[in-house]
């Protein structure tokens, strides 16, 4: 009886320690994921003030030569 409460204590222990091993691998890929999705976002604030600062200069720009395009077609339309 006492051989099968030694085995027992001693199986307790080793399933105590891979929990706690695993615990703390949980733990620091936790933080790792965190870190990603920081960097992530940052990353797509980063694209979005860019694409917006993009899109001020670009979409004048484009008004501008779809109208100059259609000036030239009337143009070439009266010839």
């Amino acid at each position: 009886m006492e051989i099968l409460v030694v085995i027992l204590s001693i199986f307790l222990a080793v399933f105590l320690a891979i929990g706690i091993v695993l615990a703390v691998l949980l733990i620091r890929v936790t933080s790792q994921i965190k870190r990603v999705t920081t960097s992530a976002e940052r990353t797509i604030d980063t694209v979005e003030r860019t694409m917006t600062g993009v899109n001020k200069v670009v979409t004048p720009s484009l008004v501008a030569r779809f109208v100059m395009d259609q000036v030239s077609k009337k143009r070439k339309g009266k010839k």
